[in-house]
């Protein structure tokens, strides 16, 4: 559940509860002396469990500090009364059969035993050493050797397992995140040891309450409230892990879980890129959560679920390429799932939040934000967030949390909500670096005015109304043929601002980049994007440095793109273009006029053409649905349209809304057609 959370301990003085000589156990079990009891736990075969591992905890390096009786966690020494790295010694054990590990285990185990701590220690850390207690118990006990455990060590640990769940299932936490793993660890030891005396009364608490808070925790759209996509599945595998043991053990569970379940995955297997990575939106890490989805399959029968699991190799490819989540405020658009001798690998995969802040202070300022994969890796990249911790010279969670760390554009160098140092409570590591700053100011308003997805054509239209400045932010994303992308933001203000709209690159890209400008363009040259811009009164390109982070504590540097003008009202516009290799001719975008029919001037709709190669477009937006528009050669009416000529300069492709009008020469426009000769807008 919340692996970053490493309470102090319970407020009030500590419980200290002395640990019992034997587990208080159900009929015939309860008169067993401690031989039979560990043959009967080593032996029976109708009690289903598994372990789950930390993956860091379990790494060889991480393990070889245990056995050399050293423990590091951030590059401090503690005491880790979770016991995180028990699993990862059992994982050893297991692999190797080196006796090192299983003596290490039983020697830390007993020696928390015999300092009978339970109590002391806040209870979701309880649940922890529960949940990795017995998950090296199934390696060490279940699938290892019984004759090399003693069976004396192995009773106290059944006592002591015992005592604890009993002190936990009594001492919930009200925190719904906190109480959500301490109910799991209840529910676990309720189902793998039935011959305690109270594991019926312990399932019987805890399945209902899961399942509660399992609803609780979730928006309606299956996303995780926090809005943090790494947090999402570390939440989504907590409750996957309840599921899959009761499903192993023939335990009923409401249908809701399911249906729950189910859409919490399916934001899981849109979200991930071709690459089996979720970007991380919000607190977390950049990782992979393949597993679930297959575990989702094994569950649920979802064949799509395997696909995107198996990275296209099996199973049955989802049936939308984009998807929307419209309570969280995420949208993703891919070119698709590796059809028509296309690479899975190579699809594009973008993702667009424009929703709120999210619960328990784990959001970033990053409306309008976007993260994009393109060709086998992340091209523009949200940053991540580095450090929980506001202590040190520079406040780097402050730094990476910022609208300027993020893919949207900032006003004023602002960050679209305030956050603030709090008066007199300065950071420090005696409070953990928490205390130093705080959001103080309401999140943007934020909306999606339009989404489209066609055959060819995308199109996401958000808005962001800071409480900050007056600048009202509308983000248009244009994703043409699966090959190219235009973002379009324009800015509304009362008074003269500098917007600037960033693009995060990857570390890949650092000292490998390019700045070129030309009469009509400013583009930037990588090994893998390219990112051209229309030239303008006041425009300017410049690469700032930054950082990327793809696990806590642990820093990059990376190039940022800032495309920065002076304006009360403006509009940036950029096209993307993933590619391999540099292509031997530049993209071409450029500014044409845009009027009402009247000869009036349209200030807020813009249109521009588009040359890759033998392709030509036009494209114009910012339209009003009811008025006629002359640009190019062609009257419109409506919001937006995208129109593609052939190198003959037929029309043989036209996107736009419903109840749109496009006509060429007085008459509507008809696909493969010679077009009429071309006059310029008066």
């Amino acid at each position: 559940m919340d692996d970053d959370a490493h309470s102090a301990g319970p407020a009030g003085p500590p419980v200290v509860v002395a640990a019992p000589a034997r587990p208080r156990l159900r009929p015939p079990f309860d008169t067993w002396s401690a031989e039979v009891l560990l043959e009967h736990f080593a032996t029976r075969t109708d009690v289903h469990f598994f372990a789950v591992a930390d993956e860091l905890e379990s790494r060889p390096d991480t393990i070889e500090t245990v056995l050399d009786h050293r423990f590091e966690l951030n590059e401090e020494t503690h005491r880790l009364h979770a016991f995180s790295y028990a699993v990862g010694l059992g994982i050893a054990y297991r692999d190797t059969g080196d006796r090192r590990h299983l003596d290490r285990w039983i020697a830390l185990t007993d020696s928390w035993i015999r300092a009978a701590r339970t109590g002391s220690i806040a209870a979701d850390v309880t649940a922890r050493r529960v949940q990795n207690w017995i998950s090296a118990y199934h390696l060490f006990v279940a699938e290892g050797d019984a004759r090399a455990i003693p069976p004396d060590f192995h009773l106290r640990f059944l006592a002591s397992l015992d005592e604890q769940v009993s002190f936990l299932s009594g001492h919930l936490t009200p925190d719904r995140h906190r109480r959500a793993l301490e109910l799991g660890a209840v529910f676990l030891a309720g189902v793998v040891f039935p011959e305690l005396a109270a594991a019926a009364a312990w399932r019987a608490i805890a399945l209902p309450e899961l399942v509660h808070d399992l609803k609780a925790e979730l928006l309606p759209d299956g996303v995780h409230g926090s809005l943090s996509t790494d947090r999402h599945h570390r939440v989504l595998k907590h409750y996957l892990g309840v599921r899959r043991l009761a499903a192993a053990n023939s335990i009923a569970v409401p249908a809701e879980m399911d249906a729950t379940l189910i859409r919490a995955l399916e934001f899981s297997m849109h979200v991930h890129n071709p690459a089996g990575i979720v970007p991380s939106f919000s607190d977390g890490d950049v990782r992979g959560h393949l597993d679930l989805l297959r575990q989702g399959h094994e569950l649920f029968g979802r064949d799509d679920m395997l696909f995107v699991a198996t990275r296209g190799l099996t199973g049955t490819p989802p049936a939308a390429r984009s998807a929307a989540f419209p309570e969280a405020g995420y949208y993703v658009v891919r070119s698709g799932w590796g059809a028509d001798g296309r690479d899975y690998r190579d699809e594009q995969h973008l993702v667009l939040d424009c929703g709120p802040l999210g619960a328990g202070d784990h959001g970033h300022f990053d409306c309008l934000s976007v993260e994009l994969y393109g060709l086998g890796r992340a091209l523009v990249v949200d940053p991540g967030r580095y450090t929980d911790r506001e202590s040190g010279e520079t406040n780097w969670r402050a730094r990476f949390r910022s609208t300027a760390a993020h893919n949207t554009v900032t006003v004023d160098y602002r960050s679209q909500t305030r956050y603030e140092p709090l008066p007199g409570r300065p950071g420090g590591d005696g409070s953990n670096g928490r205390t130093r700053y705080h959001v103080t100011g309401p999140a943007p308003e934020h909306r999606l005015i339009e989404r489209i997805c066609q055959d060819g054509f995308d199109l996401l239209h958000g808005s962001a109304r800071s409480h900050e400045y007056d600048a009202v932010h509308e983000r248009r994303i244009f994703f043409v043929d699966g090959r190219y992308w235009v973002i379009a933001d324009s800015l509304v203000g009362h008074r003269e601002h500098l917007y600037e709209a960033r693009f995060h690159l990857g570390e890949w890209a650092q000292d490998r980049i390019t700045l070129n400008e030309s009469p009509s363009l400013l583009a930037l040259v990588s090994p893998h994007l390219l990112i051209v811009a229309p030239r303008q009164e006041g425009l300017t390109l410049q690469l700032e440095p930054g950082h990327v982070s793809h696990r806590s504590g642990k820093k990059l540097p990376a190039p940022v793109a800032c495309f920065g003008i002076r304006a009360a009202r403006a509009t940036l516009v950029a096209l993307l273009l993933p590619c391999r290799q540099v292509p031997l001719l530049m993209p071409v975008i450029e500014e044409i006029r845009v009027s009402h029919v009247n000869g009036r001037a349209a200030p807020l709709a813009r249109a521009f053409t588009i040359s890759l190669g033998a392709e030509h477009d036009v494209l114009f937006f910012g339209g009003k649905p009811d008025q006629e528009y002359r640009f190019d050669s062609f009257v419109f009416t409506g919001r937006h349209v995208l129109v593609r000529r052939n190198a003959a300069g037929a029309v043989v492709r036209v996107h736009t809304h419903e109840g749109a009008d496009l006509r060429e020469g007085g008459s509507p426009v008809q696909l493969g057609t010679s077009p009429a000769p071309r006059r310029n807008a008066p």
